[in-house]
């Protein structure tokens, strides 16, 4: 790995968890970080943390003229130095099952986990490559093994593992790399807004929904309670992120964690129908031939 003290990087979605863990990381290695929040109240948090260096920004990544503001400002202080980085983290995810998921609950998954990290990309893209710099995607393993209840967020995560790939193979010709950064479970903040956005469903699924998903939504629940257990540090994905802006040769995808590891090795090798059975015993989920109402 190589640093400069001269290299600027934006981190989207840095007032918690990976994306602080980023910024935090960058700002310790002498980068110069733009740390993109959505409140003043977070910024000024992050600040305490860091060095001078680190500058919050404000940026919703669903909001162009938020986006269009945030990269005017980026420009003018970076100068002709341009952008050697940005790290697109900002995420959100929804829960429950498909067969009573509100529509505009998809689009709002969608919107923020997809659309706005190529909306960021874009409105960047100028300042990258006056630097030739790298662009670094927070995905998940969930990207490459969906599992029940969170398929809008599986949906994102596919989603932007297809578009990292066109990405890549479209920037080459520049070489400017594109890489994508594939969590399994990560000690974040994310657990209690999806507890709290769990809570949420469920008060608003109808009553037909419940009586059909009743057990599984609660089996789910202590699933995510193990997993929350076995979590690592964010900034264990903070290290690989870092490689992937540093390193000679970045590769393309960063597997991050144990049990995002052996999913890689399930999704690839084991048949759908085997898998499916291995997850729903993971998951302590009913069985086809159980006593499920129909």
């Amino acid at each position: 790995m190589t640093t400069n003290g001269s290299r600027s990087v934006v981190v989207t979605g840095a007032s918690t968890g990976i994306g602080e863990a980023c910024a935090l990381r960058m700002d310790g290695q002498g980068w110069r970080v733009f740390a993109g929040v959505r409140k003043e109240a977070d910024g000024a948090a992050l600040k305490e943390k860091s060095s001078e260096r680190l500058t919050p920004v404000i940026i919703d990544v669903t909001d162009q003229a938020s986006i269009t503001a945030c990269g005017e400002r980026v420009a003018a202080e970076t100068g002709a130095g341009g952008l050697a980085g940005l790290v697109n983290n900002a995420g959100i995810s929804v829960a429950g099952p498909m067969e009573f998921l509100p529509l505009e609950d998809l689009r709002r998954q969608l919107e923020v986990n997809v659309i706005g990290q190529i909306a960021v990309t874009q409105a960047f893209m100028p300042q990258i490559r006056t630097a030739r710099g790298r662009i670094v995607n927070i995905g998940s393993i969930g990207g490459r093994m969906a599992t029940p209840f969170i398929g809008p967020y599986c949906a994102s995560k596919f989603a932007m593992e297809a578009l990292t790939d066109s990405l890549r193979q479209e920037l080459r010709p520049w070489g400017i790399h594109v890489s994508i950064v594939e969590p399994g479970s990560i000690s974040t903040p994310i657990w209690e807004k999806g507890q709290a956005g769990a809570d949420e469903m469920e008060q608003n699924l109808p009553e037909e929904a419940m009586m059909l998903y009743g057990d599984m939504v609660i089996a789910m629940r202590e699933a995510a309670h193990e997993f929350e257990k076995d979590s690592i540090p964010a900034d264990e994905v903070a290290k690989f992120v870092q490689h992937a802006l540093t390193a000679s040769t970045p590769k393309t995808r960063y597997v991050v964690g144990r049990d995002a590891q052996v999913q890689r090795v399930l999704a690839k090798i084991v048949p759908d129908r085997i898998l499916d059975g291995l997850v729903q015993r993971k998951l302590k989920l009913p069985g086809k031939d159980s006593s499920v109402k129909a």
